[in-house]
């Protein structure tokens, strides 16, 4: 049998500062592969070149990567200010009426750092432009120096309401996981629920309440050693299997069947 496809949301760069590229990022195709046992397609976050019908139409689900450029302020009904960073209109205009769209549908999706910030933008909700500027934060930022394997070290954990998803996902009540964001939830969207926080009090994890289907989302990268790390890879797993359900058609949440 034919593994569903999870859609791999690109980011646009540049190579050698001048050649305009697309790219996903080689851990989050490893994770989609080799952990939610899927095809891993990047796709080009651009209403120029796909619309948000045509990737549900070829995608079974989709995974909302992390990213430099941040969501742009507007779309949370503010101004821009240097604070607020590099930008991304292109992907805004398709990952914004894509996770409304998925949730409305009940097709899975899996939010990581800037996605995960998408999520609650799209659900109505607001962003702080800097974590580490609001009293008694951390910084959360990625470290400036250092190999891979020092960047995405486990730097601080995350409680789960007890009894919750990812409580129960996780068979813990705490974790540990990296950090490499500047931006955070300030506002919680709409049915954003958020069941996770850092101990300065930065929400972490959330999911979209009575979607139909699997909405979880989280502020670090659990891309990160996905076939190892015992956080990543539960989260991979139940993912995986959602969008398995979402292709034979069995329209599974993904969330209820959580023990």
């Amino acid at each position: 049998m034919a593994r569903p496809i999870v859609g791999i949301i690109g980011n646009h760069f540049l190579i050698n500062e001048s050649y305009p590229a697309h790219g996903g990022g080689t851990m989050n195709s490893e994770a989609v592969a080799c952990v939610a046992k899927c095809v891993p397609l990047v796709i080009p976050a651009d209403p120029r070149f796909v619309s948000v019908e045509e990737l549900m139409e070829v995608c079974d689900g989709f995974v909302l990567t992390g990213g430099r450029p941040n969501v742009h302020p507007e779309e949370y009904g503010e101004a821009p200010t240097e604070a607020h960073g590099a930008f991304d209109r292109a992907r805004d205009a398709i990952t914004l009426p894509l996770v409304r769209a998925c949730v409305e549908r009940g097709q899975p999706f899996l939010g990581i750092c800037r996605g995960f910030q998408e999520v609650n933008v799209a659900m109505g909700g607001t962003l702080h432009p800097e974590i580490r500027d609001l009293p008694g934060r951390m910084n959360h930022r990625m470290p400036p120096e250092g190999s891979l394997e020092e960047k995405f070290a486990l730097r601080h954990c995350v409680r789960f309401a007890e009894g919750g998803v990812f409580h129960r996902l996780m068979g813990a009540p705490e974790v540990m996981t990296n950090t490499l964001h500047g931006q955070g939830i300030c506002r919680p969207g709409a049915r954003i629920v958020v069941e996770g926080y850092a101990p300065d009090g930065t929400p972490e994890a959330i999911y979209v309440k009575d979607a139909k289907g699997f909405t979880l989302s989280v502020q670090w990268h659990p891309e990160w050693d996905a076939a190892n790390d015992p956080v990543s890879r539960p989260l991979f797993t139940a993912f995986g299997e959602a969008v398995r359900n979402w292709a034979q058609g069995r329209r599974s949440t993904g969330l209820r069947e959580i023990a």
